[in-house]
C-alpha cells in the first residue's frame, strides 16, 4: 500500500478521534440537565395534547410547571386529581381545578335563522367567515361547518340536523378546543356546576335581531333588573345580557325570572336532568 494513502488514513482516524473526544466532552459541559420532576409529572398526564393548558401538549406543560411557568392546577383535562399528584411532586399545596363544560351559545338552526345566501366553497367556518361574512342571516350565529367539532381531540361534539354542534357533555372535558376554534364566539365553557347560560350572541338590538332570527336576544335588558334576577347575577354587556357565575347560589332557581320573562326564550337550561326543575320554575311563577 502507498505510504502516503496509509499516512492520509491514519491522519483522518486520528483527526476523527480528536473531534470525537471534543464532541463528548463539550456536550458534557453544556448539556442542559433535565428536572427528573418533569417525566414523573408527564407521567400522570392524560396525554390528551389538546392545549387548553396553553403549552405545546402534555410534555411542555409538565416542563413549564416545573419551571413555574404554568400553575399546577393547569391541566383542565386531568382535573383536580392530576392537579393534586402534580403538586405532590412539586411539595406544593394542591389547587382545585374548576371542572368546566362547553356549551353552543346559539340556537339559530336552520328554521330559526335561515341562510340569506347559499355558500359554496370549503367546508370550514373559519373560510366561510372570510367570504362575505359567512352565508347565516344572522352575522354573529353558527355557521353550521363543524369546525369545532373537527377541532374536538375527545369525539365530544357532533352536528346535528337542525344544522347546529351538540355537546356530549359525558365525554366533555372542558379543554376549550372548540372555542379557540370557532371564529364567531359560538362556543363558550362554563361551569359543571351551572346548569344555565344565554344561547345567543348578537350584539344587535331588537328589530335588527328579529329580522334574521326568530329566538335571538334583542337586548331588552328585563332579565338583568334587579326585580327580575336579583344579585347582580345578570348584567348587560350593550345588548347582551352577561351570567356572573360567581354570584350564583341556585343553578336554576336564581335564573327563575330571566327564564320566565326573557321573550325570545335565550335563557337555556343544561341537560335532561333539570327539565323537571325547570318546568317547576316556569309553572311556579305562572301561579
Amino acid at each position: 500500500m502507498d505510504f502516503g494513502i496509509t499516512a492520509a488514513l491514519i491522519v483522518m482516524g486520528l483527526l476523527g478521534l480528536l473531534f470525537g473526544v471534543g464532541l463528548a466532552v463539550a456536550s458534557s459541559i453544556f448539556a442542559v440537565k433535565k428536572d427528573p420532576r418533569v417525566d414523573l409529572i408527564n407521567e400522570i398526564l392524560p396525554g390528551a395534547n389538546c392545549g387548553a393548558c396553553g403549552a405545546p401538549g402534555c410534555s411542555g406543560f409538565a416542563e413549564g410547571v416545573v419551571e413555574g411557568k404554568y400553575p399546577v392546577n393547569g391541566c383542565v383535562v386531568g382535573g383536580s386529581e392530576t392537579a393534586a399528584k402534580i403538586a405532590e411532586i412539586l411539595g406544593k399545596e394542591s389547587e382545585e381545578v374548576v371542572p368546566m363544560v362547553a356549551v353552543v351559545q346559539c340556537r339559530g338552526t336552520k328554521e330559526n335563522c335561515p341562510d340569506r345566501v347559499i355558500y359554496q366553497g370549503i367546508e370550514n367556518c373559519v373560510s366561510a367567515q372570510l367570504v362575505s361574512n359567512g352565508s347565516k342571516g344572522c352575522e354573529y350565529g353558527c355557521l353550521g361547518l363543524g369546525t369545532c367539532v373537527d377541532a374536538c381531540p375527545f369525539d365530544a361534539m357532533y352536528m346535528g340536523d337542525e344544522g347546529l354542534p351538540v355537546v356530549i357533555e359525558d365525554k366533555c372535558t372542558g379543554c376549550g378546543s372548540c372555542v379557540e376554534a370557532c371564529p364567531r364566539d359560538i362556543m363558550a365553557l362554563i361551569p359543571r356546576s351551572q346548569k344555565v347560560y344565554i344561547g345567543c350572541v348578537s350584539k344587535d338590538f331588537g328589530k335588527a335581531v328579529k329580522q334574521v332570527c326568530k329566538v335571538g336576544c334583542i337586548g331588552c335588558s328585563i332579565c338583568a333588573k334587579e326585580n327580575v334576577t336579583p344579585g347582580e347575577i345578570i348584567t348587560m354587556d350593550g345588548y347582551l345580557p352577561v351570567i356572573h357565575y360567581d354570584r350564583v347560589n341556585h343553578p336554576v332557581q336564581d335564573f327563575q325570572g330571566a327564564i320566565t320573562k326573557c321573550p325570545s326564550k335565550c335563557f337555556v337550561v343544561r341537560g335532561e336532568e333539570v327539565e323537571e326543575e325547570k318546568n317547576a320554575v316556569v309553572e311556579e311563577a305562572g301561579e
